[in-house]
């Protein structure tokens, strides 16, 4: 899932569009496919897209009998990663407006899958923790995405595993990664001394 959010969060730096296309650009046909000639890492986003389907697919399909969608799966996952985190690092993460996450809150509060607590010591902080519903609930979602990626990996040589997560931390925006490193446990000067993927602490 770390993976998967990153995936949809909106990029930062978005390439202008044209709104006022030429004339006669609109009705234009196009036959030929778009290749690596025309973007180099086309073959790659594709191959990208159909794994990030299949990672989703048992997942959401869970989710759709219960009534939730992605949103609930990725604030569920995360709360679950981090016990205790505060609504405003929840937003962080997930890039997404206040409105939006409490929509996704309020339901699954309501629901009895997540608790909000205020904070101990700032009592303005809204802590957040999983229910042992909840917790039963993101071990459900989890199996089915572990086991594909576990049935992956066990088709790469040697080294790949760790080729694999180095691809995918290099595929997180720089400025984001202290957030990745926090999650993971992992020593964030270590990990990008010389482009090496983390190393989580022992």
């Amino acid at each position: 899932m770390g993976a998967t959010a990153t995936m949809d969060r909106s990029l930062t730096a978005k390439p202008e569009i044209e709104t006022s296309p030429a004339a006669g650009a609109r009705d234009e046909l196009i036959g030929d496919p778009l290749t690596s000639g025309h973007v180099p890492q086309v073959d790659n986003m594709t191959l990208l897209f159909f794994a990030y389907r299949e990672f989703t697919g048992d997942a959401d399909r869970m989710l759709t009998r219960l009534g939730f969608g992605r949103a609930h799966h990725r604030v569920l996952f995360f709360v679950s990663r981090k016990p205790g985190m505060t609504v405003a690092e929840l937003l962080q993460i997930l890039a997404i407006t206040k409105q939006s996450l409490a929509r996704v809150l309020r339901q699954m509060i309501a629901s009895g899958h997540i608790v909000q607590r205020t904070g101990v010591d700032d009592r303005r902080q809204r802590l957040l923790f999983p229910t042992r519903l909840g917790r039963e609930l993101i071990l459900a979602l989890s199996q089915s995405q572990s086991d594909r990626i576990a049935r992956a990996l066990d088709g790469l040589a040697t080294g790949g595993t760790q080729a694999i997560s180095r691809f995918m931390y290099q595929m997180v925006d720089p400025e984001q990664r202290r957030q990745l490193a926090q999650l993971l446990e992992i020593d964030l000067d270590a990990a990008t001394v010389n482009g090496n993927e983390p190393e989580q602490r022992r």
